[in-house]
């Protein structure tokens, strides 16, 4: 059987987008959730209101992929719905910083997590993505047992924590209340910040679109993933929350970074939260692994449409080993230099820009009104059509302002990326003729 012909199943590809999504931000947020706010209820419905906003994300990806339907996520949407430049420019975010940035950071999550000290942690994460690029470069099929697994194992011990914090009995002082005005909360400027903070933590629901030609059959498979996987997702962060607060006093929470290591140092004592800290460090592995694998094929992707960029085509078997040893590297620069913090930020803002403008495509596509795109017997269709679109538009409009206004600096030094990036594109445009 030829290689090239090797697709992924749903199942990976709801792998791919659970791995990208869970990462440290579901186990260190709460706290700073808690300097301001106090009701449970409106704690949870910070994390359902994110997860609805990822949802809707989910939804209109789907309908864009499903009549779209090739590989390179924004770059390709973008390119496609309104200008090769528009995409190309989204493209470059996701080609330099968009992957190699939060990988970095999660190889540092990962060696702070670890409860046995690691020395010289940052060549120790450098080696780690090293070896998670070299199991990509072996073939489809390794990627996808590799990526089903360690994301299975993720997405167990985080049922094994729900579970076991919905089962043992309850701190007598813990920080489950109910005192506060709840409608007095939710429309606190609090709750507002909190709510980009918690959107972040969700970020990653898209991922399945980088790798669309490489589902068995994308039409069908591709909504599965993105909704699926979003699914899982929020209504694990939201009982994950919950038990927090159940096995911890809001003292012990309230402005801790480590709250999933508090409170199960509360539930199972201190062995048990070293286990916990731990199996956090591993798991870690299967989010890196999945940005490992989609980053680079936003990469072959431009490389397909621009010869400028065609040493970073994939092979033959359809795995672009090139750009994943870029990527690879600058994800290596990164880690070395200890820059991609501010980096992350306006990597945010702009790729924030870019998901918004996918979802605004929803309503070009549909206005095009071409039957054998826009057909629910060739496309997926958004449910409740516009409700969950104008939702994401809003709270994407309010998190790029606050960003600019919390951020300006990191913001303009974003845009100065995407300048070099536009001169990329002239000497590509010049090259092609």
């Amino acid at each position: 059987m030829n290689k090239k012909n090797v697709k992924i199943t749903v199942f990976t590809g709801i792998s791919i987008v659970v791995a990208n999504m869970i990462g440290t931000g579901a186990f260190t947020s709460l706290g700073f959730q808690l300097e301001s706010l106090s009701n449970t209820v409106t704690i949870l419905s910070l994390w359902l209101l994110g997860g609805i906003v990822a949802l809707a994300g989910a939804f209109s990806y789907a309908e864009v992929g499903t009549q779209i339907k090739k590989s390179g996520g924004e770059f390709t949407f973008l390119s496609r719905i309104y200008h090769p430049m528009i995409g190309y420019l989204s493209g470059w975010i996701s080609q330099t910083v968009g992957f190699a940035a939060p990988i970095a950071l999660s190889v540092i999550a990962f060696t702070q997590y670890f409860p046995i000290h690691i020395g010289y942690p940052r060549i120790t994460g450098i080696a780690l993505i090293a070896i998670i690029t070299l199991i990509h470069c072996y073939n489809l099929k390794m990627s996808s047992t590799f990526q089903n697994i360690s994301t299975l194992l993720k997405i167990l011990f985080i049922l094994l924590v729900v579970s076991l914090g919905l089962v043992l009995p309850a701190e007598k002082e813990n920080a489950v209340h109910f005192d506060t005005s709840y409608w007095k909360e939710i429309g606190s400027a609090a709750f507002a910040v909190s709510l980009i903070y918690v959107s972040y933590s969700y970020s990653g629901w898209n991922a399945a679109a980088y790798i669309t030609e490489e589902f068995r059959n994308p039409r069908k498979a591709l909504p599965v993933a993105l909704i699926g996987g979003t699914f899982i997702v929020a209504v694990l962060y939201t009982l994950l929350q919950f038990v927090f607060l159940k096995h911890a006093s809001y003292v012990d929470l309230a402005g801790k970074l480590n709250v999933g290591t508090i409170s199960m140092t509360h539930m199972l004592g201190s062995r048990g939260a070293n286990v916990f800290s731990a199996a956090i460090s591993l798991l870690l592995i299967s989010g890196i692994s999945a940005m490992v694998w989609v980053g680079p094929r936003v990469t072959a992707s431009i490389a397909g449409e621009y010869s400028f960029w065609r040493y970073f085509r994939a092979d033959a078997d359809g795995i672009p080993k090139r750009a994943l040893w870029l990527q690879f590297l600058l994800s290596a620069i990164l880690l070395l230099t200890g820059t991609f913090e501010q980096i992350m930020i306006y990597c945010g803002v702009l790729l924030n820009i870019s998901t918004l403008l996918v979802v605004i495509g929803v309503f070009i596509l549909r206005s095009k009104k071409r039957q054998d795109a826009a057909s629910p017997a060739h496309s997926f269709r958004s449910p409740f059509f516009p409700f969950f679109q104008i939702l994401f538009i809003a709270v994407s409009l309010w998190m790029i302002a606050f960003a600019f206004i919390n951020n300006t600096k990191e913001c303009l030094l974003g845009f100065s990326n995407l300048l070099l990036g536009l001169l990329t594109f002239f000497l590509c445009r010049k090259k092609q003729k």
